[in-house]
């Protein structure tokens, strides 16, 4: 295969996931219940024999650097890979400057430092799988400088208001990236995930540095669109995208149905994630569960049903918890009814028996909260 090293970047513009978000980045978010949201573009990276890998963290990174630790459980080469976990000086998610090119330009020396000729960028808030050596080769064959990765839907109007699209030409060669303002319904989702010359890719985050300190990676390539090859390239089977909390709780619903678990989840293709030993869950006698993904650790003794349950919850006899995603070390007390809500963790539902959210917007538990 061609020699390429990855970088998976945290860095995007109007990101943010309500409540969650205030306590780790995204890319450290519990998704499915066993895994991290980061957990599946470094796998992606790993499956593909890109052993070498740049993470770029540049808010709140306590949670995620305790994740990845040496990135061993990623199944990365101990002699020739190597997880490099690299920071911005720009903390704050909301300043206008803290872009993915303010973070390059802070570690510049790392980057210079690579030996591959390729780069292959993905993003952390974005959950899909592909192989990226089958990418590479689409990249090199087809001549072009730079190549896109991008997922068609048919739902733009009222889903990934927060992403940028792509306008093909016929031979689909990318004319602009645009933002998605939802006015119309089929458009091309740009993944944020792209391949490039190394020496390109240096040349790109310098240029944008000069042209404005407000510009994105995302930014200087829509500037190429004319003077460079630009190709995109369609990724077939799951896709979400994590940019707000609807779409954090979309994705994690929609996994519970067992087709589109099947796209993203492949018998030859494992999702790497920190071990976690644990006693299995505990089922009682009062228990039912019903199209849920409960996780190790549990006690279960009242109803579960379309949910997504994680480590070490314990749900109380006469407890309902419906059409919900709640994360590690929650306890739902006797006869408290969760319905259309994301718990964060270590909560304790227990004096408040009725915590229901309309469907069409789902609430948010604070961690660590007692209602």
């Amino acid at each position: 295969m061609y020699k390429a090293f990855g970088i998976v970047n945290s860095s995007g513009r109007n990101i943010y996931v309500d409540g969650m978000q205030d306590y780790r980045p995204i890319g450290a978010f519990s998704f499915l219940g066993r895994y991290r949201v980061i957990d599946f573009p470094i796998s992606n990276m790993s499956n593909s024999n890109i052993d070498r890998i740049q993470v770029y963290i540049n808010d709140k990174p306590r949670s995620l650097v305790e994740h990845l630790g040496t990135g061993r459980h990623y199944n990365i080469n101990s002699k020739s890979g190597k997880l490099q976990l690299l920071f911005a000086e720009h903390t704050n998610s909301n300043d206008i400057y803290n872009t993915d090119i303010s973070c390059y330009m802070d570690n510049m020396e790392s980057l210079s430092r690579m030996s591959q000729p390729y780069v292959v960028i993905a993003p952390s808030y974005m959950v899909y799988s592909i192989d990226f050596n089958q990418f590479i080769h689409t990249h090199i064959d087809s001549g072009a400088d730079i190549t896109l990765l991008y997922h068609a839907v048919d739902n733009a109007k009222e889903a990934y208001l927060t992403c940028n699209v792509l306008d093909l030409n016929r031979q689909k060669g990318v004319q602009a990236i645009e933002a998605n303002h939802g006015n119309k319904k089929n458009q091309n989702i740009y993944m944020d995930t792209c391949i490039m010359k190394t020496e390109l890719f240096i040349s790109l985050v310098k240029e944008a540095k000069k042209l404005s300190s407000m510009y994105t990676l995302t930014d200087v390539i829509n500037d190429k669109c004319e003077t460079l090859d630009i190709r995109g390239v369609a990724h077939k089977g799951f896709f979400a995208s994590v940019t707000d909390f609807p779409s954090y709780y979309k994705a994690n619903m929609d996994l519970l149905n067992y087709k589109a678990a099947q796209e993203l989840f492949h018998e030859d293709w494992p999702i790497y994630t920190r071990t976690n030993d644990s006693c299995p869950t505990q089922y009682f006698d009062s228990a039912e569960v019903k199209n849920s993904v409960i996780s190790n650790g549990c006690q279960i003794e009242g109803t579960v049903e379309n949910s997504v349950i994680g480590r070490g919850c314990v749900i109380k006899k006469g407890a309902v918890v419906r059409n919900s995603v709640v994360l590690a070390e929650v306890t739902v007390g006797e006869n408290v009814h969760v319905e259309n809500e994301v718990v964060d963790k270590w909560a304790k539902l227990v004096r408040k028996k009725e915590i229901v959210s309309p469907a069409e917007n789902p609430g948010y538990i604070k961690r660590e909260d007692t209602l």
